[in-house]
């Protein structure tokens, strides 16, 4: 039945039958006329939370549930009068999915700034994929959903891409001092960048559960400018680099058709011996389905069941409303300034910009996006 008729008890449920969607809320055009004994069904890869008169009233997991309000069939439709037969007492469920969200890209748009102990300053571009999850859908739906409808994956990855950038930028001008060195760190790269972002994404209540990198790449000249330093790493000297290089060419000129390449043709067979008897005299060189991860207390770490609402080591509430953004401490539902900073709690860090260039990069970067200088 609808949200709003007036004799008959709901019944909520909700599938995403597109897999992309984060969160959804019943009922989708606003706010609803929710009754007393109405029934919710949370599946095992969801998680749903209940809002009465605008606050949030608990977080549920999976099972079916009994949901409470004021509103009773037929007598608060006659009590509501007065406001145009609709019932004040506003309610309305968000249904989170808490499943892995896989396959994720991420990848600069445009070429970071990075400076290379060999080849001075340069820019690079990085690909790779990453997965997340929901881990505290309460923190979640306050700190991102809000009031919209319909919370999709599309409406987040532009931002994490934006984040994972960054966070890139400075992991990489503190760990790593020339691209040379890049191919054997790819893994360790990885840990330790997804362990750098855990932070940034508990804020929002969501988890990084993998982050890989695909590739890290420097523009087309500089790899030219490699490949050419590799050549030349073969040879002696640059005298047999270019002359490597111009039978190379000539090479190529003589497969050309008529009498000019039979021509080049004829004269590379003579030159050839000419160009590398150095290369054959005494001293001389010759080229040669994962399983779902356990929920855990956002304090201490530790394993707790999905039902309950305290950790059973540490006594922390894990039904987080909201986290300071300059701190990252845990703030009360009703709380205006944090417990631990005494910042207030709506609080917002601006972005930091580069002394260089002028450039705007995320707060705590230690590296400029555009530039490369350190902030």
């Amino acid at each position: 039945m609808g949200m709003n008729n007036v004799v008959f008890l709901e019944v909520i449920e909700w599938f995403d039958d597109s897999g992309l969607e984060l969160a959804h809320r019943v009922p989708q055009e606003g706010s609803g006329e929710i009754k007393w004994g109405a029934q919710l069904t949370v599946r095992e890869s969801q998680a749903a939370v209940f809002f009465y008169n605008g606050k949030a009233v608990d977080a549920l997991g999976p099972g079916r549930h009994t949901l409470k309000t004021m509103n009773i069939p037929l007598l608060t439709k006659i009590l509501s009068t007065p406001w145009g037969m609709t019932s004040p007492l506003r309610a309305e469920v968000y249904i989170a999915n808490m499943k892995v969200f896989p396959n994720l890209k991420w990848g600069t748009r445009d070429p970071v700034a990075f400076r290379d102990a060999e080849l001075g300053l340069i820019r690079l571009r990085a690909f790779g994929v990453f997965n997340i999850r929901i881990l505290q859908p309460l923190l979640f739906i306050n700190s991102l959903v809000g009031t919209k409808a319909s919370y999709r994956i599309s409406d987040l990855e532009e931002y994490l891409n934006r984040v994972i950038v960054s966070r890139f930028n400075d992991f990489m001008g503190e760990r790593i001092d020339t691209i040379f060195n890049l191919p054997a760190k790819y893994d360790e790269l990885s840990t330790g960048l997804k362990a750098l972002l855990q932070d940034d994404l508990s804020r929002f209540g969501l988890g990084l559960m993998d982050l890989y990198i695909n590739s890290i790449t420097p523009p087309p000249e500089v790899q030219k400018a490699i490949d050419d330093k590799s050549k030349l790493a073969v040879f002696d000297d640059l005298n047999k680099l270019l002359k490597m290089k111009a039978a190379m060419a000539l090479e190529n000129a003589s497969q050309n058709q008529g009498e000019t390449g039979s021509a080049l043709g004829m004269g590379m067979g003579f030159m050839m011996p000419a160009m590398f008897a150095d290369a054959f005299r005494p001293g001389g060189s010759a080229p040669q389905g994962a399983p779902q991860p356990t929920a855990a207390c956002p304090g201490c770490g530790q394993p707790v069941a999905k039902e309950a609402k305290f950790c059973p080591s540490c006594d922390q509430q894990l039904l987080l409303y909201r986290k300071c953004a300059s701190c990252g401490a845990d703030i009360p539902p009703q709380g205006r300034f944090c417990p631990s900073c005494g910042k207030p709690a709506d609080e917002r860090p601006s972005m930091m910009k580069c002394k260089a260039c002028g450039a705007e990069n995320l707060p705590g970067a230690s590296f400029c996006n555009a530039c490369g200088e350190r902030l």
